[in-house]
């Protein structure tokens, strides 16, 4: 059954136009709106058998529950979060991975008003002590595995706020670290009562607190109301195309809002199951190995790691489940498309959007097809536009900030916008003033209203007048087969200010000398505006990244200039 038409003006297969969908796509949000109670409660009430997760481990085991066994161990959850002393508004970190317990956690900290701070296990000592410190966590719960809980108590001296530590895994065979008072997780759920508690929460309160995965600075800790489940009706039931008996997958960790775009709200509301894949390192191979075996038909996964699976033998696997792909975190670069729909016959349809917001800018519904290299159109509830440095909005072919109006002209705050950047009112007003928030993304719309990422406000590149983004050179090299990840940045000149610099990670079989550095320059001259070709070439075997795997392409500027 597809809930989310309980929410929305309409069936999503009701719009008969794309202006329709833009001028008559609404949503209904009840003041006291809390996904757990009014979604996933009647979801049981309705469909307690049908599948909810799909969960498998690293090891292949199994593990699947229904509506029913989420909602039943979330109150589980909420009642241990109780019974530890949590209270509304209290900070909760969660360290999960892809583990099956952190859907009944996340919904059991909706039940009781606490705030959940998804975080990535690849956090270190030093993360960790900012995180605890800049937002006063209270309680950690985490994984056992890929040593978390160490790096936890070597940051515990230097983080006053966190009171409670809990773990889980006993129920696995995993032993409870040593030396600190861990709480046993699996044990104090299985006790715990299934009492049901009341509701506490208005859709206005703080239901999620993330840190960005920005590639400057030290992450902003972005917060978001209980409305937020309800913005990605768009994400999961328009743009994944997800459908009632369907198996979801978007490979995404926990520990980033990315996941709830794809492992949760807006799948459940389509009355599509989710799978989880809990792997330790990414593979391709594996990852084309669990599509084909368990029939997944909607899948979501960063330009990255399809990037890798074109790399492999796609015939070699049945994907004949597939029914919709998508991507995003990333520009998408035309060459993944043109290879995965070549090996598998499905498109990509490309996604923009950022832990601010939710699903801003795409290309997905039946009547839009995607436009090699473009990110798409203002996704309906949000009104885009390119705007000039003083905030003017820009005619068609001329880069500018991508922004999104907030005034009420423009419609309003959009469903599932953030609310700001929690104890950071300065840094909110810098970026969000005059009912017009501005993304830190430049690109340019074309005449038909698609428009085209150019990079970070801090990636173009001026060079000799002109004004180049990174990812349309990024793209052109990625056509060559010798390469395999590449990063454009701009270094200090002389006579035309910046000159263009490739940074490039080399396929296998490829070594870097003069001769291939002549033919990667003359391949972009031919197939772009011949002024963007690199300059300069610098082969490296790999390239610095955030910790969610974004391209630094700050630090390689700062090595250049050093």
């Amino acid at each position: 059954m597809a809930f989310y038409e309980k929410y929305t003006s309409r069936n999503r297969d009701d719009f008969a136009t794309l202006e329709d969908l833009q001028k008559n796509y609404t949503l209904n949000v009840p003041d006291n709106f809390n996904f757990a109670f009014d979604c996933l409660d009647e979801m049981a009430a309705k469909t307690p058998d049908a599948l909810a997760l799909l969960w498998v481990s690293n090891q292949g085991q199994e593990k699947r529950f229904t509506f029913e066994d989420i909602r039943r161990l979330s109150v589980k959850a909420a009642n241990f979060f109780i019974a530890q002393g949590i209270k509304k508004g209290d900070m909760v970190m969660l360290t999960m991975s892809r583990d099956w317990r952190f859907w009944a956690v996340l919904m059991g900290l909706h039940r009781m008003g606490g705030v959940a701070v998804p975080a990535t296990y690849l956090l270190t000592k030093k993360d960790i002590e900012y995180r605890m410190n800049i937002s006063s966590i209270k309680m950690l719960l985490t994984t056992p595995r890929f040593g978390v809980t160490q790096a936890m108590e070597e940051a515990l001296p230097e983080c006053p706020t966190v009171k409670k530590l809990a773990v889980f895994g006993s129920s696995d065979g995993y032993s409870l670290p040593g030396g600190t008072d861990w709480i046993d997780f699996d044990k104090e759920l299985e006790a715990s009562p299934e009492t049901p508690i009341g509701r506490g929460t208005i859709a206005s309160d703080m239901m999620l607190m993330a840190f960005s995965s920005g590639t400057t600075g030290y992450p902003k800790m972005v917060w978001h109301d209980y409305t937020y489940p309800l913005g990605h009706i768009m994400t999961g039931c328009f743009w994944h195309r997800c459908e009632e008996g369907g198996l979801h997958f978007t490979i995404s960790d926990t520990g980033w809002l990315k996941s709830l775009w794809g492992k949760m709200y807006s799948q459940w509301l389509a009355g599509s199951a989710v799978f989880a894949y809990d792997f330790d390192k990414f593979s391709a191979p594996d990852i084309l190995e669990k599509i084909e075996k368990y029939k997944v038909t909607t899948f979501c996964a960063p330009p990255t790691m399809y990037r890798f699976m074109i790399k492999e033998d796609l015939k070699k696997y049945d994907l004949s489940s597939l029914k919709h792909c998508t991507t995003a975190g990333e520009a998408l670069n035309p060459e993944i498309y043109k290879v995965w729909q070549a090996g598998t016959g499905i498109k990509i349809f490309e996604g923009f959007g950022q832990s601010e917001t939710t699903l801003s800018c795409w290309t997905g519904y039946p009547w839009m097809q995607p436009r090699l290299g473009s990110m798409g159109i203002p996704a309906p509830g949000y009104r885009m536009i390119i705007a000039d440095e003083d905030g003017n909005e820009v005619g068609p072919g001329v880069t500018g900030e991508i922004c999104i109006r907030t005034d009420q002209e423009g419609g309003g705050k959009p469903f599932g916008m953030f609310s700001g950047y929690y104890r950071d009112e300065k840094m909110t007003q810098d970026v969000w003033s005059d009912g017009l928030y501005h993304t830190g993304d430049t690109a340019y719309k074309d005449e038909i209203g698609f428009l085209w990422y150019v990079g970070r406000t801090d990636d173009v590149i001026k060079s000799s007048g002109y004004r180049i983004g990174p990812f349309e050179v990024e793209s052109v090299l990625m056509e060559h087969p010798a390469v395999t990840e590449c990063a454009v940045t701009g270094v200090p000149d002389e006579e035309r200010g910046f000159a263009v610099k490739a940074t490039i990670v080399l396929s296998q079989g490829y070594s870097g000398n003069d001769e291939l550095t002549r033919e990667l320059q003359t391949h972009v001259k031919k197939i772009t505006a011949p002024y963007k070709y690199p300059r300069i070439i610098e082969y490296v075997q790999s390239l610095p990244k955030t910790i969610s795997g974004k391209i630094r392409r700050v630090e390689i500027r700062e090595q250049d200039t050093r």
